[in-house]
């Protein structure tokens, strides 16, 4: 059966997917740790998310299998404060690590097809959990506008 991407109600599928977000952070911290930075444990500010996804600026974007969650992206929209066009942000992308074998492809490209069609101008992505994800993003067509860097304390 082949994977199954849709738009749902981030509020209404959190129980169902809050282990993907758990195993995600999990992965991020991991990562993290092994260049050096520490971040906190996980403890997610749920009651922010949940008036974003019904506020409708956060859009959650579901991959499935056979019915089962298997992925996960949550995107910001908005107008940028300076010319007042739609972009969009992602705030995570994530697939479980037995199901990027060219669905994280796919799941990219119908991400960007719906904002596209919401009249988004500019989608920007950060990659912090699996750094593989930005070359994916280059071959999709993104380019390196800017460099992020992090300082901690």
């Amino acid at each position: 059966m082949p994977y199954e991407f849709s738009i749902e109600r981030g509020d209404q599928t959190l129980p169902e997917i809050v282990g993907l977000y758990r195993q995600h952070y999990g992965e991020m911290q991991d990562r993290l740790s092994s260049s050096g930075v520490q971040i906190g444990d996980y403890n997610p500010r749920w009651d922010e998310y949940i008036k974003a996804w019904v506020g409708g600026w956060l859009v959650n974007y579901i991959v499935r299998l056979n019915g089962v969650a298997v992925g996960y992206s949550n995107v910001y929209i908005t107008q940028d404060m300076h010319n007042s066009e739609w972009i969009a942000q992602e705030d995570t992308i994530y697939l479980l690590p037995e199901h990027r074998n060219g669905t994280g492809r796919k799941f990219v490209q119908f991400v960007l097809a719906d904002l596209k069609t919401r009249g988004v101008k500019r989608a920007f992505v950060t990659t912090q959990t699996d750094l593989r994800t930005g070359l994916l993003c280059k071959r999709l067509g993104f380019k390196d506008v800017a460099a992020q860097l992090m300082y901690s304390f």
